[in-house]
Formats: structure tokens, C-alpha cells, sequence
């Protein structure tokens, strides 16, 4: 049995996630996800519109997913890999060398991203039509 984890914050779930679940679970046989705590987010100056559990809720729902534990630190890596097991470390190619160290305990796999998708992209979507609502109905 072959163990797939990857890493991310998972929030504003779309189909960039989608495909990075989908192309990480064809690497194996189980998937694990790990995703940031609310803490952990606030200590790198990140914060979610979804709150933890709601993101855990949704990726445990995810046909793709077999496992959801918690991200609290960048240190956890190394002993997540050792001891959950795995085998391959996926994570998208915007972080392309920045877990080349993990490739003494797994395989470490860059998955490109998808194009012209992203949480951050959404973010800023959702503040401009929001700007505009309040514009608007003042």
C-alpha cells in the first residue's frame, strides 16, 4: 500500500483543489490531507474566510480523501512522514524546491497548479464585488 499526504489550507474550496486531490490520490493508494489550522494561518499573517472545521468537514467528504489531520506548524512534516507511514509528498509546483529536505524520508512530488484559479484570486474577487455592492447602495 502505497501513502500519498499533501499540505495546504484548503480554503474557498474550487476545482485547483479538486485537481490537486484527484492527481496526488492517483499517486497511491491512500490520501492523506493535512490542513492548516486556523492558529497555524494566523502565525504565517493568513486568515480564512472557512473556518477550520468547515474546511476538515469538506475535504472529508472529498471521494479522493481517506484521512484529514491537522496542520500546526511547518515542523510537523518530517514526523507526519515517518509517522504516518508515507510514501509521497505532494504539493503544487508554486512551492517547487521548498520541501526538496523531505526527499530523505518520501518521494516529493511538485504538482502544477491549475491555471487562472486561486483562493487568493477569489479573495480579492469577492472584495471588489463587495466594494461595488456598498458603492452601489450608498
Amino acid at each position: 500500500m502505497k501513502t500519498v499526504i499533501t499540505y495546504g489550507t484548503f480554503d474557498l474550496f474550487h476545482i485547483g483543489h479538486l485537481n490537486l486531490l484527484k492527481r496526488a490520490k492517483s499517486l497511491g493508494d491512500k490520501l492523506i490531507v493535512a490542513v492548516s489550522t486556523d492558529e497555524f494561518n494566523a502565525g504565517k499573517g493568513k486568515t480564512t474566510l472557512m473556518p477550520f472545521e468547515h474546511r476538515v468537514e469538506l475535504l472529508r467528504s472529498v471521494r479522493f480523501v481517506d484521512e484529514v489531520i491537522a496542520e500546526t506548524c511547518w515542523e510537523q512534516k518530517i514526523t507526519d512522514v515517518q509517522r504516518l507511514g508515507v510514501d509521497v509528498f505532494v504539493i503544487g509546483d508554486d512551492w517547487q524546491g521548498k520541501f526538496d529536505f523531505l526527499q530523505e524520508f518520501c518521494e516529493v512530488v511538485y504538482l502544477p497548479r491549475t491555471d487562472n484559479i486561486s483562493s487568493t484570486d477569489l479573495k480579492k474577487a469577492i472584495q471588489v464585488f463587495m466594494q461595488l455592492k456598498r458603492d452601489f447602495l450608498d
